[in-house]
Formats: C-alpha cells, structure tokens, sequence
C-alpha cells in the first residue's frame, strides 16, 4: 500500500521535533532562556523555552529534505520556499533573543514587517479580494500592505494566545490541518506541502507541551508558528484560486485572531500601552470563572476545531453565502468573549 505523501512528510516532521525537542530543552538551559513562575503564568517550576526551536527544525528540514530527495516535492518551484526560508530566519533570531533577554515591541514589529515584505518579494500576497456581491477586486499596490498586515496580524494572534500549556501548539496544528484540506480541495499542492510537515511538526512538539508541560516554544515557537501559517494562507491565495480569498484563513484563525483584535482594541480603550501584556485574554477569563488549566485548553481546541470544520465547509460555498457566515461568526466571537468579560468581572466583585 502506498502511503500518502503528505502522511510521510508530516511524520517525519513529528518524529524530528519529538526527538529535537530535549535538545531544544538543554540549550535553553544553558543560554537562560527559562520562564520563572509568575503572577500572569499558571506553571509553579521554571521551564525551559526554545521549543520553537526544535518546530523550526522539523519543518525547513523536512521542507528541504524532500526537495532534495526524489519525489512530488521535486515538480514544485523552490522559489516560495526560498522566500518563506528567508522570511523565517530573522523571525528565528528574533524569537531566540527575546527568549533569553527580551525584544522591544518595535523592534519586534519592525521584523515582524521584514518578513512580510520578504515574502512578498517571493510571490506570497493577496493578489485580488473577493467582492460580497460577485466578481473580484484586484489589490494592485494595495496587495504589498495587505500581505504584511496579514503576516503582522496572524503572528503576533499567535503569539497572544500562547498563554496555557499546549494551547498555541494545538491551535496551530487545527488550523495548519485545516490549510492542508483547503489545499486539497483546490489542488493546490505547495499549500498541502507546507501545511503537511507543519501539522506533523507541532503534534509532535505536543508531546512535550501538553499539559502540565515540560517546555514552552517561546517567541521562537510562536513567531515560527504565526509566520508559517500566515505564509501557507497567502499560498492558498497567491492565485486568487480560493473560493473566498482570505475568507477560509480568517474563519480557521478566527479564534486566535479575534483574541488579539480584541486585546489590541480593549487596551487603546483603557489608555494602556497596545503592547504591555495582560491577563485579560479568553484563556485568562476561561481561567478566572473556575475552569482548571486543561479544562479552559479543551474549550479552546474544541472551538478551534468548529471553527477549522466551518472553513473547510465554506470553500464550497458561494461567495455571498461565506461573507455572511463570516459577519455572523464575527458578532458571535465578540458577543461571547463580552458575555466571558461581564461574568468574569461580576465573579471577581
């Protein structure tokens, strides 16, 4: 029996980061790179970061591996993971740095743009938007600003979400599975090549992080993460070939994505710094009315995974149909995270 292309490389990207992963945990070790308990973490002992760093290795590994190897993989245009190679390393450096001794957000950003910009001068972007009422709009300069906003707003989603032993890493894995099946149903094979060893990457990365974890991916993991998913959704779209475009990514990180906006918008409404953490993201308020840790992790996945069943659902839908879906998973996210917000804040007068 043949076994399915996409399967190898995602086990091969598991098994690369389950084995890479002490590695990671060791070097943290050594360079410092610990996170001490506190008042806005949930875990009592220090815990090594950089497992992001061992995610990283499994994915461009496996990435060019199979470029190198005889395969389906050699049909394919190096040229996108040129650019996604280049876009990810100072996103890597970036991530390590801030693990050991902090990033300021502007210098944060600033890279966080970079990358972008790399990956547009690589053929990711948003070429054309699709109209609510039919046909296209082309993007035109448009597209450049587009592609690094997107970028700029899927990694810094992820990387706010990343607040619970597993959480980031599980997200990540529902929505990389999620692209995979865009992929598929549009044919689009680059799509499902990345998405594929990405999944495969953080179930195994899952192994370590699950609750009660015994490492955390850090900035390395989650800068890694939001950029690479943000890459493989401007994939699916470099065509225009998705039945909505941007509409199946925006619905699969529509949790991680709306926690952000939210927290962006709530600390501009409160005067404070946009990029000061605080405790006052979903997971936090799962965690205030009295779920435990694993339970709040579970709620999280479980709408995750509706919302990834509901993208998927949607590529075959109409247009007018899926903007509507859109709108209307939109006023539930906020009317529920203000619902959690009012519960949370009776609890605690």
């Amino acid at each position: 029996m043949r076994i399915p292309y996409s399967l190898l490389l995602a086990t091969g990207a598991a098994a690369i980061a389950f084995l890479a992963t002490p590695v990671a945990m060791a070097l943290a070790r050594r360079a410092g790179a610990i996170a001490q308990p506190g008042l806005r973490h949930i875990h009592r002992e220090p815990v090594p970061r950089f497992g992001g760093l061992a995610i990283a290795i499994a994915v461009l590994g496996v990435l060019w591996i199979a470029f190198a190897l005889p395969g389906p993989a050699r049909q394919l245009d190096p040229h996108y993971l040129f650019g996604y190679t280049l876009a990810a390393v100072p996103i890597l450096l970036l991530g390590l740095v801030d693990d050991v001794r902090g990033v300021p957000p502007l210098a944060k950003l600033g890279i966080q743009v970079c990358a972008g910009l790399v990956l547009t001068l690589y053929g990711f972007g948003v070429p054309m938007l699709t109209n609510p009422f039919g046909g296209e709009i082309v993007t035109g300069l448009l597209g450049p600003l587009l592609t690094v906003a997107w970028v700029v707003l899927v990694t810094n989603a992820i990387n706010l979400i990343d607040g619970l032993d597993g959480l980031a890493s599980g997200i990540v894995l529902i929505a990389a599975m999620t692209l995979w099946m865009a992929g598929r149903q549009h044919q689009d094979f680059y799509v499902m090549f990345l998405a594929a060893p990405l999944a495969g990457a953080t179930l195994g990365f899952l192994r370590w992080n699950f609750p009660n974890a015994r490492v955390f991916m850090g900035d390395t993991g989650s800068q890694f993460l939001g950029l690479s998913l943000a890459a493989a959704s401007l994939l699916e779209n470099r065509k225009g070939t998705a039945t909505v475009t941007l509409l199946l990514p925006l619905v699969a990180l529509g949790l991680p994505i709306a926690d952000g906006v939210l927290a962006f918008a709530r600390r501009l409404l409160h005067r404070k710094p946009v990029f000061r953490a605080d405790s006052a993201h979903i997971h936090h308020r799962l965690l205030h009315i009295g779920l435990t840790p694993f339970a709040a992790v579970m709620v999280m996945w479980g709408l995750s995974l509706a919302l990834g069943v509901i993208a998927v659902l949607l590529a075959r839908q109409p247009r007018t149909f899926g903007w509507g879906v859109l709108a209307g998973l939109a006023l539930v996210l906020v009317v529920a995270f203000e619902l959690l917000e009012s519960v949370d804040r009776r609890g605690r007068d």
